[in-house]
């Protein structure tokens, strides 16, 4: 028996040798030292020997397979060694070529309008708040005192989800929830999405971006939303903007406005941007009125405040010229790399 393991091993190691692959090399050993191995029949024959030869061929049984297992692991170290340096001289890397272009990507024109117009009034001390845009009827109409008959509580002005809740049609929920949780002085802006049940066209979506703000304390006056407004639309328009006041209605504001600026194409000399006029709309504004005031726990005998809301979309259109708002939202890279 210890001259048919000796053989055994000269035949695994002259096998061994003539292995060219990891695949070949995995097949001899199986077919040695695995559990139906040559190696392993033999051994399965101890059991017919005497005792006194048991412990010999088993000692040369454990010398043949630490043996070829050493074998084995020279071989694999060689084959793997030339298989790597045949994988480097097919993939060789010629560092000479020009490298691949990466295209990086970049922010929406609609959220570099946001980001700026965030940056001008944080300057001016405000704070940035967040609100739900799935939102109650009570805080997106009833606290901010639009009349139950109000126009834009129709089904076809809002999407309603229930009764009771819907897509929230402005960020003016935002003050109202702010109102609520702090006493003034309140400081704030509210950037974010809104909904309304519009047909889309050039100047019209379903959805769109606006950004409100509020101002509440002791001794607030319509001058500082004058003076407010004028900061903005002179960092955003440039410094050369005018603005203007025009008497309108809102539920939530009394006095409320309509807010105008200078065409900042022609300085305020008439052309066809601004339709000869001078002016271009701008936002709405007005001061707070007593009745919010009252409904988010604040005395309006005590302090006073002003808001103003403005659609983010039509003032990145008026400041980049754009003359179609359904551009914003059909992915178009020819029209974003513009930005």
């Amino acid at each position: 028996m210890e001259a048919r393991l000796n053989e055994l091993e000269q035949m695994a190691k002259n096998e061994i040798q003539e292995a060219n692959s990891s695949d070949q090399l995995e097949k001899v050993r199986v077919k040695y030292l695995g559990k139906k191995g040559e190696l392993t029949e033999v051994l399965r024959g101890m059991g017919s020997l005497s005792s006194e030869e048991r412990p010999l061929v088993g000692k040369v049984a454990n010398i043949v397979r630490e043996n070829i297992e050493n074998y084995l692991l020279e071989a694999k170290n060689s084959i793997k060694s030339k298989e790597l340096e045949a994988k480097l001289s097919t993939e060789a890397i010629d560092v000479t070529m020009p490298g691949r272009k990466t295209n990086l990507g970049k922010k929406h024109p609609l959220i570099q309008g946001m980001d700026e117009l965030k940056n001008i009034f944080i300057s001016m001390g405000f704070q940035v708040a967040q609100g739900p845009e799935v939102e109650t009827v009570y805080y997106n109409f009833d606290a901010l005192n639009a009349p139950a008959n109000h126009p834009s509580r129709d089904m076809s002005d809002t999407f309603y989800i229930n009764e009771e809740t819907i897509l929230r049609t402005q960020t003016s929920p935002v003050q109202a929830r702010v109102m609520e949780k702090r006493k003034p002085p309140i400081r704030i802006i509210s950037p974010g999405r809104c909904f309304r049940n519009d047909t889309p066209d050039a100047t019209h979506s379903p959805m769109f971006h606006q950004l409100e703000g509020l101002v509440v304390d002791k001794g607030i006056t319509l001058a500082d939303l004058k003076g407010t407004l004028e900061v903005f639309t002179k960092y955003f328009f440039g410094s050369q903007t005018k603005i203007k006041f025009r008497p309108h209605n809102f539920p939530f504001t009394e006095p409320s406005a309509e807010i105008d600026a200078s065409c900042f194409k022609c300085s305020g000399s008439g052309c066809s941007f601004c339709k000869g006029s001078g002016w271009i709309e701008l936002l709405g504004a007005g001061m707070v009125h007593p009745n919010v005031l009252r409904n988010c726990g604040i005395d309006p005998e005590v302090y006073s405040g002003f808001a103003f809301g403005m659609g983010i979309d039509r003032l990145v259109m008026l400041k980049y010229g754009v003359d179609d708002i359904r551009l914003f939202f059909e992915n178009d890279m020819r029209f974003l790399n513009q930005f």
